[in-house]
């Protein structure tokens, strides 16, 4: 993840240099859930400090964890064949809605072509209080936590140790792990022995 914060770190540094435009140069922020949350907090404290005259936007397209059905790119490695049901860029849709986002966006393609993606996305218009760093927390939190378990659902191990992590990450936030098929068998078996 070092690598990822130093490559973000360089782009804010040189965000005078970069010519803004729509697509990568203008994307930053690769981020998991708590550097999310660490960037937001930052940013907004300091439009509160007076360091930078606010508001910011942070925003974010269809490219994410949880932004994007698309069965045969983001999704394609859900195993449990649930990609094809295009539900969790509806999810996080409707979760980024409810916790706060200042728009969201629900679309269909995303780079793929008609019919072949739904994709989900949301921005958030930072204006320097308390209040929103905690209930943005919470936002950027869902973003990232809703499609690590709907992975981990469907068998994804990373995804099941990065659910663990979040978990440790955040006291209080709790989400639901699977049990694999093999432990539940191997248990229930062990009592025949």
């Amino acid at each position: 993840m070092k690598p990822q914060y130093a490559d973000n770190l360089e782009w804010i540094q040189k965000a005078e240099q970069n010519k803004l435009v729509v697509g990568s140069q203008a994307r930053i922020l690769y981020a998991d859930a708590v550097a999310r949350s660490l960037i937001l907090r930052a940013f907004s404290e300091a439009i509160q400090r007076g360091d930078v005259s606010g508001p910011i936007i942070l925003s974010r397209d269809h490219h994410d964890v949880s932004g994007a059905d698309s069965p045969y790119r983001e999704t394609a490695s859900v195993r449990d064949g649930s990609m094809l049901c295009a539900d969790m860029s509806v999810q996080n849709f409707v979760g980024t809605a409810i916790r706060g986002a200042t728009w969201v966006a629900l679309h269909n393609g995303g780079g793929t072509g008609w019919g072949e993606a739904m994709n989900g996305g949301f921005g958030v218009v930072l204006r320097g209080t308390e209040e929103e760093r905690e209930k943005l927390r919470d936002l950027m939190l869902w973003d990232v936590a809703n499609g690590v378990s709907r992975r981990s659902w469907a068998g994804g191990r990373n995804a099941r140790q990065y659910s663990k992590y979040l978990m440790e990450q955040f006291p209080g936030l709790e989400l639901t792990l699977p049990e694999e098929a093999g432990e539940v068998v191997e248990h229930a078996l062990s009592g025949y022995q």
